[in-house]
């Protein structure tokens, strides 16, 4: 497996793709091409034999300089189990830890179960402090707009 950073012509091929990967979830609307073409430099792709398998997109927070965050992150289904997902973040922390960030944020939908277990299963911490609870976890009700209510994931890295 090859890994390398995002480039703009990448939104061509991954974006017909996510609803497919998220199991007909409506998710591309979330992932525009700005993404691809801003921040290429702290977002990955992950290729076997030239076809793309996974993809980090994260970006340095521009307010909170000790901040990194990951915004979009998705593996092809049939790839999955196979430490993709925790390679690309292992690619974005050492970005974070270069740029002096030694706190890294994430966040997902209370319904992706699959996504909270990975996150808490390579050590990030679920913020507390949200307005509900579902299935005994912290949320926070509508964080990304209307009826859309996130799990808030933190973790700390070592700076280098």
């Amino acid at each position: 497996m090859k890994v390398r950073n995002v480039r703009s012509s990448d939104y061509n091929i991954i974006a017909p793709l996510i609803d497919e990967w998220w199991g007909g979830r409506k998710m591309a609307a979330m992932l525009p091409k700005l993404f691809f073409v801003h921040f290429n430099k702290t977002s990955f792709i992950a290729e076997k034999n030239g076809e793309i398998v996974g993809f980090l997109i994260g970006f340095l927070s521009q307010t909170d300089r000790n901040v990194a965050y990951i915004h979009f992150v998705g593996v092809h289904p049939k790839y999955r189990s196979k430490h993709i997902g925790k390679r690309l973040y292992q690619m974005f922390f050492q970005v974070a830890q270069k740029n002096n960030r030694n706190v890294i944020r994430a966040v997902t939908s209370p319904v992706n179960k699959v996504s909270i277990a990975f996150h808490t299963k390579i050590g990030f911490k679920i913020e507390k402090g949200g307005d509900k609870e579902v299935d005994g976890v912290s949320v926070f009700s509508d964080y990304d707009g209307i009826d859309q209510d996130r799990v808030l994931f933190i973790k700390e890295i070592d700076l280098m």
